[in-house]
């Protein structure tokens, strides 16, 4: 269907800028600045109270922030009252610095500098709209017109700097950036920068936001490059970059403004922010981590910051947000499942090095996720590589391969039947009740052996309220076990798939065995768990063998 209302609202630059283009990644973190307390809040339904948001102030520190957007303070009272509690509970580290945003006009700019009266580390940053939509509908300014705006303001913070004695730093953001003519664009900004005159030791910040996002990310970072080869001062200036994310490519934008050279990323954690929101900070960081860059920003215990982050925003991570959301190291598929496993293996037998294992691209406990409750989930889509890991990862039951297979039959039809996915511990009450417990049909009382011409067994069979002791010879004690079994029930079978290991230290018993009952072409497995090896396996053979009975209805 053609479509004759939407056309392009970008500009390119007059040049080509495309230096950025034969890059391959992002090398170095950039000044993070973190715009919750603003931009993310001022995108709540219900804004956060002044005491949220000094919790979250902490938990900004916590996680490394070291630039902080605290707010709009002439806004509304509890902005101005939240950077007020701040500097006067003396809540800001030495290290730290907080930014405030005022818009470019006189009352507002005077009024952000009676908020931050006190603070040792400020940033305050200006801005007014430079865009043609926003010229043309909104102020019906000219060109000059809107960069004198800009002028003025940036002279009034350097007024207001100087009157107070402070040492502030200063930062301008074109606002709607991506819809301004980046000629123009480069013309406001050097008229601001000539006001300030930045120097070595207090640098300007030049924010090119795209207020919304309405281009493809490329086209983002060859107006970053434009800017960034041809604006004054540039030694002394930070190129930021505040990319929002209306076409939902938020943090491409961001990675590929960081490839044309800007030094600085405003953004959120998860995102949140107006409309779609801002650049998801933790995405970005975390994609740079995943590719051996150093953040600077800690997400070691990601559950925790999600977890505090939904209180204080009332919003919710998706179980699916990159790096952070509930699901997204969980493998259901059995294919998924089977890979995960083998490579983990591998990492253990090749004593790990870079990693490199299928369907993960970060090792989930870097944020703190558990392999056995967060990687490996099981569900009626599961297949055997995936209980197999599931069980020896958190009790260390090492299912010989065949009877993986019996083992996640049960756990398929349980989880499909009951529509579920299954728990590590529920797994492993199946594996007991099905494999380590099954007595369904007899037991065993006292096994007593005799050593002559091979070895004799004497077993006390338990069917039912019945007791009694048969006597049989084999090659080995399972064997004459086996043997006096054979005898009582009158079955004959095959023993095969016979494994056993030690169990690792604080786990329920020292030994457990695994044997499987081979009978008309079917496998019947057991598993028996004792100090002693030999009884484990008579436990395993009789549990196999009550798994028969079973299969049978008898």
């Amino acid at each position: 269907m053609q479509n004759s209302k939407y056309q392009k609202q970008f500009i390119l630059p007059p040049e080509r800028c495309m230096d950025w283009a034969e890059k391959d990644m992002v090398k170095r973190a950039p000044v993070w600045c973190s715009v919750d307390l603003r931009d993310g809040n001022q995108a709540l339904i219900e804004p956060m109270s002044l005491e949220t948001k000094l919790e979250f102030f902490k938990l900004l520190l916590r996680v490394g922030f070291k630039e902080i957007e605290v707010g709009f303070p002439a806004a509304s009272e509890t902005e101005y009252a939240f950077l007020r509690a701040l500097i006067e509970q003396n809540l800001i580290p030495d290290d730290v610095t907080i930014q405030v945003l005022t818009q470019a006009r006189e009352h507002i700019i005077r009024r952000t500098f009676e908020a931050v009266k006190g603070a040792k580390n400020v940033i305050v940053h200006v801005y007014n709209s430079t865009s043609v939509a926003q010229r043309e509908q909104v102020f019906k300014k000219s060109k000059e017109e809107v960069k004198q705006i800009a002028v003025d303001g940036a002279k009034l913070l350097k007024e207001l700097t100087e009157q107070a004695g402070e040492q502030y730093r200063f930062e301008y953001s074109p606002e709607s950036f991506t819809g301004t003519e980046p000629d123009y664009a480069l013309e406001v900004v050097n008229a601001v920068l000539d006001v300030w005159q930045p120097t070595a030791d207090r640098k300007a910040i030049i924010n090119l936001p795209s207020t919304v996002e309405n281009a493809m990310p490329h086209v983002y970072a060859q107006q970053i490059e434009y800017m960034h080869k041809h604006m004054k001062y540039r030694e002394n200036v930070v190129l930021s970059l505040h990319p929002h994310n209306d076409r939902g490519t938020g943090v491409a934008t961001a990675e590929f403004g960081l490839l044309a050279g800007a030094d600085r990323v405003e953004g959120t954690l998860f995102g949140n922010g107006e409309r779609t929101g801002n650049c998801d900070v933790v995405t970005l960081a975390m994609n740079m981590y995943s590719q051996g860059v150093d953040p600077g920003l800690n997400f070691s215990d990601m559950p925790d910051i999600a977890d505090a982050y939904e209180q204080f925003t009332r919003l919710k991570v998706s179980p699916r947000q990159p790096y952070a959301g509930e699901l997204v190291f969980a493998a259901f598929s059995g294919s998924h499942q089977d890979a995960i496993a083998k490579g983990m293996h591998w990492r253990a037998e090749h004593g790990g090095g870079v990693w490199n294992v299928p369907y993960l691209p970060i090792d989930p406990q870097d944020v703190g996720r558990i392999y056995d409750s967060d990687v490996i989930r099981i569900n009626s889509q599961s297949g055997k590589g995936g209980v197999g890991y599931v069980l020896e990862q958190c009790y260390d039951i090492k299912l010989p391969s065949k009877m993986r297979e019996s083992m996640s039959a049960l756990a398929k039809h349980v989880s499909d039947t009951q529509h579920k996915e299954l728990k590590p511990q529920e797994l492993f009450k199946l594996f007991c009740d099905k494999f380590l417990s099954a007595r369904s049909r007899f037991d065993l009382g006292e096994v007593h052996y005799k050593q002559e011409h091979g070895i004799t067994a004497f077993v006390e069979i338990k069917d039912g309220n019945d007791s009694v002791t048969v006597t049989a010879t084999g090659n080995g004690r399972l064997d004459a076990v086996s043997n006096a079994l054979k005898q009582y029930f009158g079955v004959d079978y095959n023993l095969t798939g016979y494994e056993q290991h030690a169990l690792a230290s604080g786990s329920f018993a020292q030994a457990i065995s695994y044997i499987a009952v081979e009978k008309d072409g079917k496998l019947y497995w057991g598993a028996g768990e004792n100090s002693d090896i030999i009884r484990s396996s008579v436990y395993a053979l009789i549990s196999a063998l009550n798994n028969y009975f079973e299969s049978r209805g008898n």
